[in-house]
């Protein structure tokens, strides 16, 4: 999973990277605002099941699925006015799912680039922006796909599918209304990967706000859009500490768990993800799917060949295994599930794959 931070200037993005990954890159200065500027790091997924199947498994090595997150500057003070730039655009359109930060703390020493602390406004204003672009795509698309049909040579019932599906997606925008609100059939979803629609991207919306305030709210967040409020700075405080201190602090303050746990889960729930485990002597490990996705889809995660000379899926509940004790006793007692390639893999499962290339 690949998630895109973004804000406007002063927003607190680069605090919420920190927070998240642990970093200690420099916040508050305000600096590159409006030039691109990108910052990667790469997280585990905190997974407590997959801790308990390596006790069981003792494995050689114990791995994590995991996120990575892209600290991504290039967002002026008047983006609504002047537009996205093109790179800007291009990183965007390469993430799974967007964070946009929005400021609500007040900082003298930090104005607000808009003269006043709104995170609303500043949400509708990116909303809109994105909104923009996506109807420029849209527009330009639609003129190439028109001109193709004149021209012939590709399937003009396939042409004639796709103008109609860019024909919806510029009537839902000439409202104002975001493509992630839209519904799409899994053809159409698939046709519209590479084209960086951003306002079809689902958005995690992190209200920044100072320690000890409540988040105002920013309104109704619809489809493919939930909302979340960080203390930021004290997140990344935290998050900065050793382990032991870390969850003096959480305790000290009520928060419960670390904020990387918090948001994961979140965008866990927002990208419609799950887990399944594949476990061993060698190694265990967590992998990440959609939800709704088959068995042939997970030994395709693990890798092609599996997916390629698939037979059969064996399948079994993490919970489940732990109480039998091992996959020899779970396959004995007839817990160990055969499944077929179009099996619907479930949270939480392990699953083994038989094949033969």
């Amino acid at each position: 999973m690949k998630m895109g931070i973004i804000g406007l200037p002063s927003a607190g993005k680069t605090t919420i990277f920190n927070a998240l990954t642990g970093s200690n890159l420099p916040t508050g200065t305000g600096a590159g605002a409006g030039q691109l500027e990108v910052h990667t790091a790469v997280v585990d997924v905190p997974d407590a099941r997959l801790g308990k199947l390596s006790d069981l498994f003792k494995p050689r090595k114990t791995v994590f699925a995991k996120v990575t997150y892209a600290d991504i500057g290039g967002l002026k003070a008047d983006a609504g006015r002047e537009g996205l730039p093109g790179p800007l655009v291009n990183q965007l359109g390469q993430m799974d799912g967007l964070l946009h930060v929005v400021r609500a703390f007040d900082d003298p020493s930090v104005p607000h680039i808009s003269g006043s602390v709104d995170p609303a406004r500043d949400l509708a204003a990116m909303e809109a922006e994105f909104v923009l672009n996506d109807m420029l795509a849209v527009d330009r698309r639609l003129a190439k796909l028109t001109e193709e049909r004149q021209k012939g040579g590709r399937d003009r019932g396939l042409i004639d599918r796709e103008i109609g599906l860019f024909q919806r997606l510029s009537e839902g925008l000439s409202h104002e209304r975001p493509l992630r609100g839209m519904k799409c059939t899994l053809e159409e979803e698939q046709l519209l990967t590479g084209f960086a629609l951003l306002s079809l991207k689902p958005m995690l919306v992190v209200v920044n706000t100072a320690e000890g305030v409540q988040a105002p709210s920013v309104g109704a967040t619809g489809t493919g859009m939930l909302a979340i409020a960080l203390q930021g700075r004290l997140e990344m405080e935290i998050a900065q500490l050793s382990p032991d201190e870390a969850r003096s602090f959480l305790s000290e303050y009520g928060l419960g768990e670390p904020v990387r746990d918090r948001v994961i889960r979140v965008s866990y729930d927002l990208l419609g993800l799950e887990s399944f485990f594949t476990v061993g002597e060698d190694e265990v490990r967590a992998w990440t799917l959609p939800r709704g996705e088959t068995a042939l889809d997970a030994a395709d995660a693990v890798h092609t060949d599996l997916a390629r000379g698939f037979i059969r899926a064996e399948v079994i509940a993490w919970d489940e295994l732990l109480k039998l004790g091992s996959l020899a006793e779970a396959r004995a007692a007839g817990k160990l599930r055969v499944e077929g390639r179009e099996y619907v893999v479930a949270d939480g499962e392990i699953v083994h794959i038989r094949f033969n290339v």
